[in-house]
């Protein structure tokens, strides 16, 4: 099956992401400064109710740095980074994000404002320790870092969830110490539901890649739709958000408007995407008629998906559930079975991985899940790699050349299957 298609519909989303992150920096900033206290964290497990339920805002250095980069301004971010000291082996965002501060901020976006407090989630990546360290020297703030255990299991074990609960009783003391405020447990309760809504709404959009054909490009365009359920969760707005998303899709099946004229092949994607070269990197999808209908990378927030939601009737034990249960915090076993599970359900053709150089944490691991998914699961796998924030490491000929000869392989797979009148 397919149908009319037309660029505007992805057009609207794309422009309606960058009012809402435009209008939330200059929300964040005025000619007196910041009218709410400011906190830095991470993406991974993150603690944006808590902070939320304290009055705080929430600035993502990583969604910073993913913006930049799309924009194609991050390079003289890295640059600057790299004349401090930062070596070529060190993480985009990383660099990205120290060399906007030593220049003062501005984006094209917006002006990111320094930080009142910072909140490290030692969630899959030691280097986030590191990077926020670096953070607190320079703004001289406070500091609190959040240790949260690799998931080993699908459902988090006991002594896991009491050890993070634990620490989260210790980050609300942290908090009414810096504050001089009570903990609010109602609002907590507020922000929390507030936070469901969303999530259940994301959740929602996600499963549309079941569709066939699919309504959603689900690697490439729901990056744009990622800003609300990590920077805005806890508000109405992303709530509200994603009731009008689920109605745009809604209205897609119905008009069958889908991401490309005929969809001819289903992919999984795993990695973080190539920001610096997104379009061109999509438009090498689109020309073989390839859909993502599910990925990864938007499931660093949180695996909503797998029933990670945070619940205002259990508000401290759902945080927990939800911080051990990021993408990025699953063991490799996990994460491979999670992506198997993800071909079956979405019922994909194919898994794509795109590796980061230097993203060690997301990275380490990916050959060999590629060598598991042909050889242990029968599915057609291809690696590549360049980089998330970095420019300098992607290659478009070399790049092209070896998608164009996966999808050609693809193409006589299924040539074969239909001539032997069995499934390719």
């Amino acid at each position: 099956m397919s149908g009319p298609t037309t660029p505007e519909f992805l057009a609207r989303a794309r422009d309606e992401q960058r009012d809402m992150v435009e209008q939330y920096y200059r929300d964040l900033a005025s000619a007196g400064g910041p009218k709410r206290p400011v906190a830095y964290m991470l993406v991974g497990g993150n603690l944006t109710e808590i902070v939320r339920a304290f009055g705080y805002e929430v600035v993502f250095p990583e969604i910073v740095a993913l913006n930049c980069a799309i924009k194609h301004v991050s390079l003289p971010n890295i640059l600057n980074a790299e004349s401090q000291g930062y070596g070529l082996d060190v993480c985009g965002y990383v660099k990205n994000d120290l060399g906007l501060q030593e220049m003062g901020g501005e984006t094209p976006f917006g002006k990111i404002p320094k930080p009142d407090l910072l909140v490290c989630s030692f969630s899959g990546c030691y280097v986030y320790v590191k990077w926020w360290e670096a953070l607190a020297e320079r703004y001289g703030v406070p500091l609190f870092v959040f240790d949260v255990p690799y998931m080993r299991d699908r459902a988090p074990q006991a002594e896991d969830l009491a050890y993070v609960v634990t620490q989260l009783e210790e980050f609300i003391a942290f908090l009414e110490k810096t504050t001089g405020r009570s903990f609010d447990r109602a609002e907590l309760t507020r922000v929390l539901a507030q936070s469901r809504r969303a999530e259940e709404g994301w959740v929602r959009y996600l499963r549309s890649g079941t569709h066939r054909p699919s309504p959603i490009e689900a690697y490439f365009e729901a990056v744009f739709y990622m800003f609300p359920i990590n920077v805005l969760r806890g508000t109405a707005t992303a709530a509200d958000f994603y009731e009008t998303v689920n109605a745009e899709v809604d209205e897609r099946i119905r008009l069958g408007m889908y991401p490309v004229p005929e969809e001819k092949y289903r992919v999984v994607v795993e990695g973080v995407p190539p920001y610096p070269s997104y379009r061109t990197f999509w438009d090498f999808f689109r020309n073989w008629g390839a859909v993502s209908v599910a990925a990864t990378y938007p499931k660093v927030g949180g695996l909503f998906d797998r029933g990670f939601l945070h619940d205002p009737a259990r508000p401290l034990e759902s945080i927990a559930e939800y911080s051990l249960g990021a993408y990025v915090n699953q063991s490799w076993p996990l994460r491979r079975e999670l992506i198997a599970d993800y071909v079956r359900e979405y019922s994909a053709d194919a898994v794509v991985i795109h590796g980061i150089k230097s993203c060690r944490s997301f990275t380490a691991g990916q050959g060999d899940l590629r060598d598991w998914l042909i050889h242990e699961k029968g599915v057609p796998t291809l690696y590549l790699e360049s980089d998330h924030e970095d420019p300098r490491y992607f290659a478009p000929a070399q790049i092209k050349n070896r998608m164009d000869a996966f999808f050609e392989s693809l193409e006589q797979r299924g040539a074969t299957a239909s001539a032997a009148g069995v499934a390719p």
